[in-house]
């Protein structure tokens, strides 16, 4: 059944249906646009290294294979999925994240041939031996070119130091020794768990004719047959519920000019469920923002004493299983630096509850933001979480943000905020 969701705020009207095989469909004309955007994802990324198959039998994967996965997706027996959608004058690309691995395409035209093409090269793997052996040698060299990626070495030893003994503290690519365990078995064992429809979502967006595209992706699917699985990803299960193996601190040197460095703070709390998780998510990015974002007084006492500029960053992370945020910036004065962003922590209640203000505009920029998203057919499409956030889209987003007090901010803070929870890693330059 099409279920229709209206934004009038917006003038947009979104349409999902769940087909019979479980696969959960997106679809958002726009007849304005004359390109198409569409994303196929999985709900299966890096961290998803154990996992019970059809036989109840705990299977174990090295780090790296949902990646890997993804790479070797596009290589066929007999053609390479870059130069079909080449032909059909399409882009393309696909990622592989913590959490999902997803499979996108753009055009101005075939659009009956690229939606068929997307859903028949993603549901139809084929690994060889040989085909495994070789991309083994091409992950191997994108894993060496981030071994010299300093901002990355910085981010992935501070997750080291938050999650020491989960797969979230490995690089999403794996490492050499790990890819060097996969094998054709492994890709089909976790491509058959995993890329199943009752697990994928698709999202389609831009200037296309509802009627078509649906029926294109009900028949493309009503003419398949996939292995049912019953264990499918759970959304509830919850990385790290304790914080006693947390690493305080990691330093390493590189060829860097300046010194990097960047406090990482551990969710400790599972995210809330369904809807309410998005809700949770803007209160945190909110007063994230006020706490360290450019209008903030941390930031501007340390910009005009010169102790940071405008690498002074701050992420929150928030995914199926974990969410972590990182404050970081390159500067001499690193040490400076690290005590203002612990003594702001400190202080957060405090500040926050002074801030009425600037929570005000604050709260205008953000729904500013997400209208200025909406511009974009990547980011309505991509800022789609599926299950995690009940379905929202950049539309609720932008509806939620307009509900959400000081109060509330100030409250997810402080639980947010636990003492214990908080790493520095740094990047020293070789001296």
């Amino acid at each position: 059944m099409l279920q229709k969701y209206t934004y009038p705020q917006f003038k947009e009207v979104l349409y999902r249906t769940t087909l019979a095989n479980g696969l959960t469909v997106n679809l958002l004309p726009r007849p304005d646009f004359h390109k198409t955007y569409a994303v196929m994802t999985t709900n299966y990324g890096s961290i998803d290294t154990k996992f019970t198959d059809s036989q109840e039998k705990q299977v174990d994967v090295p780090a790296g294979t949902a990646h890997f996965l993804e790479h070797k997706l596009f290589e066929k027996e007999d053609h390479d999925a870059f130069d079909v959608f080449g032909k059909y004058g399409a882009d393309v690309n696909a990622f592989t994240s913590f959490t999902k691995t997803s499979f996108l395409f753009s055009t101005t035209g075939n659009l009956t041939k690229c939606l068929e093409f997307l859903l028949d090269f993603v549901q139809e793997p084929y690994f060889s031996s040989e085909t495994v052996e070789k991309e083994k040698g091409i992950i191997g060299e994108e894993i060496s070119m981030y071994d010299d990626d300093p901002d990355w070495q910085l981010f992935f030893g501070m997750l080291g130091n938050l999650y020491p003994h989960d797969p979230l503290s490995v690089d999403i690519a794996g490492t050499k020794e790990t890819i060097a365990q996969i094998d054709s078995e492994i890709l089909y064992a976790c491509y058959n768990e995993f890329y199943q429809p009752a697990n994928m979502d698709l999202f389609v967006v831009g200037g296309f004719n509802l009627a078509d595209v649906l029926e294109t992706i009900e028949t493309n699917q009503a003419n398949k047959q996939f292995i049912e699985r019953s264990s499918m990803v759970d959304t509830t299960t919850f990385l790290g519920d304790s914080g006693d193996n947390i690493l305080p601190f990691v330093e390493k040197k590189m060829a860097v000019m300046r010194p990097k460095s960047m406090i990482g703070i551990k969710g400790m709390e599972p995210v809330p469920a369904k809807r309410t998780s998005l809700k949770y998510k803007i209160e945190l990015e909110l007063g994230l923002y006020l706490l360290f974002g450019e209008s903030s007084i941390l930031f501007q006492e340390l910009y005009q004493k010169g102790i940071v500029d405008d690498s002074f960053n701050y992420e929150l992370s928030v995914e199926r299983g974990f969410h972590f945020v990182v404050i970081s910036g390159d500067t001499t004065y690193y040490e400076k630096m690290e005590h203002e962003i612990f003594s702001t922590i400190k202080n957060a209640e405090q500040i926050l509850a002074n801030s009425k203000r600037e929570f005000e505009l604050a709260k205008k920029e953000f729904l500013g933001q997400y209208i200025q998203a909406q511009n974009s057919l990547e980011s309505i499409a991509n800022g789609y979480e599926g299950r995690l956030f009940e379905h929202a889209t950049l539309f609720d987003y932008a509806e939620q943000i307009q509900k959400i007090s000081l109060s509330d901010v100030t409250d997810t803070v402080a639980l947010f905020l636990k003492p214990g929870v908080i790493s520095t890693s740094r990047i020293l330059p070789i001296t």
